[in-house]
């Protein structure tokens, strides 16, 4: 061509030779202006029908149409010399045609108008080629004149596959699926037939109707030529993702191509690669079956030399697998890998379909990969570990490498980490998800900024998926924010904040509330575990006032110190949080109101805003309204998936190994979940609708010193007390509240007193309401609680209300309103009495009033629901015999009772699990009169170690319907637990039969 288009190798030699930019498009330009003047020179030249000048010679055509080509190649704009390119393509000429076509393909679009010009000319190329000579042939002959009529079908093929316009599709996909089909078409036009389709079906999805056309695919995958195969194997790859259903049926054939290639090696010596059978055809094969996991479902695969196509795969994919040798031929070597690990891919698509000692067989093959030196399969080796480690019983074959996958962790190619980091995050499960965690959160010390940020987030993820101790996960996160934080994003901490408070079970919230506490305490810690502090100590703060050196004032001093260190966003979470804190500590209130009205002036928005609300609300709302706005928040909404696992699928898409590893709920989560659904119901209803039926008998067991102070009370002729009438109702509604939330305690035509009360392992909070339901006020009204040395007690309510033995006038309390006291406890030790609560106030007739009550604060209510399974909780069950551990009762229920059922039988399981807040062991006893239990009861006291002190706890309720009696066993390491449970079991038994 050198010869014939001197004028463009000079342009092109121009161009290369261009100083800077401004001189080639200069050049360019110029030679446009040209080009243009010679497709169009006026003057009186008349153009040709379609546009084309005539007086342009063949070679002159040509040399203008290449370079307009070569300047569309270099990024230039080309928007003329499309009537010459038309000329070029339907001409009979195979040079011209072939500039045409390159042209066409280059320069015009589908939905270019001048494309309507072309269409009959590649229809006619399309079906009937014209030989070399310009006379047309019907059918191709041997000799130059068929080569040249193939040359031509495949230029039109390659064009129309380039364009892809949809009025060109549609007119023409039928032509080519009739030369892919048709038995005249030589080999090399079917290979550009069946590609063209293959473009043509990703522009146009349904314009092959599967049904119809899987019939012509079968006859095609017959041919015995390997580049027609390949071919058509990559354009049946593209029909089957689009309709996978409809191409099934080609399973049979494309098993037996794969094995007269891995079986047989019966391949064209052409085809050979490095002694390997066309390897590229072997791995679109495979990626053809895995479309279809189901493929060996529901067959025999026991016998492997079975002659149906299931029996011939397996004996394929075991071939490869275990048959693959080693070569010092690096180019061998990577075909070979490309096969094997494709095989791999197909066992994973099959799951638990696959035999168990295939999936053991790729595992271990994979574990020889991981550990190379070559980094691109070192990188295939994870990549796909992850993705076996996911079928069910496949992750325990994976974690024997997990050694080698914490080295690769440490590799020098970015990417290779990246793959390790997956494969770790899915062999993590509870048996070493400290051990990983713990590696990850070493290796986050020294790792590079641009895997920080995912390091961050997948430990985030494990250490909340697998911590059977939750501090440990709070733990894990401070960690993560002093090393990383940075790259702590908003969610992580979030989502701390979130499990905090939706976890009150055990010291989790206190721990949280005093580890925060210590971690803020010093002059330089990140801003974000300023804004986890900020918020738990608002929230749990109280938990730990109590502890030395952690009073309300001293967590406001540990906050506010860092108040000119932060950004507005944190001032903000710290301004709730001193709100809180001035709520609950009256010594914090001259601490918070000058930084208020200091900030009242800010020129953020957000932090003048909740300044000038907070300073204000106490002027605006009364205490009671204002201690109900500032209370703890309520547990946050448990969404399918967690702002964490969001986020992870944003960054690395729906198909990746992480994120169906963190969709996943772990075994713990399930028991997190259930213990969260076992959690108290937060509200009371008004104390007006609050009505009980009086139970006729007294409790059992029922406090001597108790009836002592009502007797001494109806002997003293100047008080009045609690006539002896309503003594079985308001210890009935005693019995009902040590086993729910809310109720009343006691009321006549005096007084209504309310409870509501909940607990978070060793802590509680009790509300007590006491109101007026006489004509006229309640005047000196006082309220006198005993605190035993088991429990840790602060006391707060209305002015005047709590009686500190000082002498003070107590409160009065108006007709219809209602006087309120706050309890903060703790428990200590064990305990089998609840505290007693002495009311005392005069009328304005001057009767004195004097009503000695018990407080609902048994030790019930410290329970910790254990879920055991059968063999544990005999096991545990038998350790725990002995006289002080044991105590036991049978007790007849009353002649007025509904009797012993089934439906009794589940109100008593309800009493267990919902009322004594035990966990149900299910499978323990053999028949449906017995309801077993377990659980632990909290306390905040420590041992040596300083950790917090528990007892275990078992309960069996055993029932005999023929004699109307039950047998409440209880079994702890602390007597005074076992007696406390079984007193509380049985009252709440009995009443459940009336």
């Amino acid at each position: 061509m050198s010869s014939q288009a001197r004028g463009l190798n000079n342009f092109i030699t121009d161009l290369r030779n261009a100083k800077s930019k401004e001189e080639e498009s200069s050049r360019i330009e110029v030679e446009l202006a040209k080009i243009r003047k010679k497709f169009n020179p006026g003057g009186g030249t008349k153009l040709a029908p379609d546009g084309s000048n005539p007086s342009l010679s063949s070679y002159q055509r040509k040399k203008y149409i290449w370079k307009l080509v070569y300047i569309h190649v270099l990024g230039y704009e080309v928007d003329f010399g499309h009537a010459e390119v038309l000329a070029l393509v339907r001409s009979k000429k195979y040079g011209e045609k072939s500039v045409g076509y390159v042209a066409l393909s280059l320069l015009l679009r589908g939905s270019d108008p001048v494309m309507g010009g072309v269409m009959d000319t590649l229809k006619r190329d399309l079906t009937v080629a014209p030989s070399m000579n310009g006379s047309s042939v019907k059918s191709p002959k041997k000799g130059v004149s068929g080569v040249k009529n193939d040359a031509t079908q495949c230029l039109a093929l390659c064009s129309l596959a380039n364009i892809s316009g949809l009025e060109l599709i549609q007119a023409m996909h039928v032509e080519v699926q009739h030369i892919l089909v048709s038995k005249g078409s030589t080999e090399q036009v079917k290979k550009k037939a069946a590609l063209c389709l293959l473009r043509l079906t990703r522009t146009s999805p349904n314009l092959i109707s599967g049904r119809v056309f899987a019939p012509h695919l079968a006859q095609l995958l017959q041919e015995k030529h390997l580049g027609v195969l390949t071919s058509v194997m990559s354009l049946l790859n593209g029909l089957a993702t689009q309709q996978t259903d409809e191409y099934g049926v080609l399973i049979p054939n494309v098993v037996h191509i794969l094995s007269v290639l891995v079986l047989k090696k019966d391949c064209a010596r052409e085809y050979l690669y490095y002694r390997t059978p066309s390897p590229w055809l072997q791995i679109k094969l495979l990626k053809f079956l895995q479309l279809y996991p189901d493929a060996i479902e529901g067959h025999d695969i026991s016998g492997m030399g079975g002659n149906d196509h299931v029996g011939q795969l397996i004996n394929v994919v075991t071939r490869i697998m275990f048959e693959t040798e080693v070569s010092d031929s690096i180019n061998k070597s990577n075909a070979d890998h490309a096969i094997l690990f494709e095989a791999v891919n197909l066992i994973v698509a099959w799951g638990t379909t696959c035999p168990a000692e295939m999936r053991e067989g790729a595992m271990n093959i994979l574990g020889k990969f991981i550990s190379v030196r070559e980094p691109n399969i070192r990188y295939l080796g994870l990549s796909t570990m992850a993705q076996l480690a996911q079928i069910d019983g496949s992750v325990e074959g994976a974690k024997k490498h997990q050694a080698t996958v914490l080295v690769s962790l440490k590799d020098a190619d970015i990417s290779v980490r990246r793959r390790a980091l997956d494969l770790l995050f899915v062999i993590c499960d509870t048996d070493n998800a400290e051990r990983i965690v713990d590696e990850l959160v070493a290796h986050l010390v020294v790792a590079d900024a641009s895997i920080r940020e995912e390091m961050v987030l997948k430990i985030a993820i494990l250490a909340e998926k697998y911590a059977t101790d939750l501090r440990w996960y709070v733990d894990t996160i401070l960690k993560l924010i002093s090393i990383s934080g940075d790259y702590v994003s908003d969610p992580i901490w979030h989502r701390v904040v979130q499990i905090v408070t939706n976890h009150p079970q055990g010291d989790l919230q206190g721990y949280a509330a005093a580890t925060l506490f210590l971690a803020v305490s010093t002059h330089r810690c990140h801003e974000t575990t300023v804004r986890v502090a900020a918020y738990i100590l608002g929230e749990f703060g109280f938990l730990i006032a109590e502890r030395p050196g952690m009073s309300g004032e001293e967590q406001f001093h540990v906050l506010h110190q860092h108040w000119y260190n932060v950004d507005t966003q944190t001032r903000s979470i710290l301004i709730s949080s001193y709100a809180k804190l001035a709520n609950l500590y009256e010594e914090c209130r001259p601490l918070v109101a000058p930084v208020f009205a200091k900030s009242k002036n800010s020129v953020d928005v957000e932090v003048q805003q909740r300044c000038a609300e907070y300073a204000s609300m106490r002027e605006a709302f009364s205490p009671e309204a204002v201690e109900d706005l500032l209370r703890e928040m309520p547990p946050f909404e448990d969404k399918r998936r967690s702002a964490l696992e969001l986020r992870l699928l944003e960054t690395e898409g729906e198909n990746s190994a992480a994120v169906t590893k963190a969709s996943t709920p772990s075994e713990v989560e399930q028991q997190r979940a259930m213990l969260n659904a076992q959690m108290m119901d937060e509200g009371m209803a008004p104390i007006e609708e609050q009505e009980e039926p009086a139970l006729e008998e007294e409790m059992g067991g029922a406090d001597a010193e108790e009836d002592e102070k009502i007797a001494a009370v109806a002997a003293n002729p100047t008080l009045v007390g609690i006539p002896k009438d309503l003594i079985p109702a308001m210890r009935k509604a005693f019995s009902n509240l040590c086993t729910s939330p809310s109720g009343v305690l006691f009321e006549n035509a005096m007084l209504q007193v309310g409870v509501k009360h909940e607990y978070v392992g060793a802590q509680g909070r009790i509300s007590v309401f006491f109101g007026n339901l006489h004509a006229t006020a309640l005047h000196n009204f006082k309220v006198k609680v005993d605190q035993p040395d088991h429990l840790r007690m602060q006391m707060q309510g209305t002015q005047g209300l709590i009686d500190d033995g000082e002498g003070d006038e107590g409160c009065s309390i108006e007709n219809k309103t209602q006087a309120k006291m706050l309890l903060l406890v703790e428990v200590t030790a064990p305990f089998d009495d609840a505290p007693s609560m002495r009311i005392t106030f005069e009328t304005e007739e001057g009767e004195r009033h004097d009503y000695p009550l018990r407080l609902p604060l048994v030790a019930t209510c410290f329970m910790e629901p254990v879920n055991l399974d059968p063999g544990a909780f005999m096991q545990r069950w038998k350790s725990l015999e002995g006289q002080d551990r044991e105590c036991q009762e049978v007790m007849r229920l009353p002649p007025n009772s509904s009797g012993i059922d089934e439906e009794y039988m589940s109100r008593v399981s309800n009493i267990i699990v919902n009322g004594l807040k035990f966990g149900r062991c299910e499978g323990v006893d053999p028949t449906p009169w017995t309801v077993s239990g377990a659980a632990t009861f909290r306390t905040g006291a420590k041992d040596v170690n300083g950790n917090n002190i528990n007892v275990g706890c078992l309960v069996r309720v055993e029932a005999n319907p023929k004699a109307n009696a039950f047998r409440v066993t209880t079994r702890t390491l602390h007597p005074l637990c076992s007696k406390a449970i079984k007193n509380v079991s049985l009252v709440s038994i009995k009443l459940a039969a009336l």
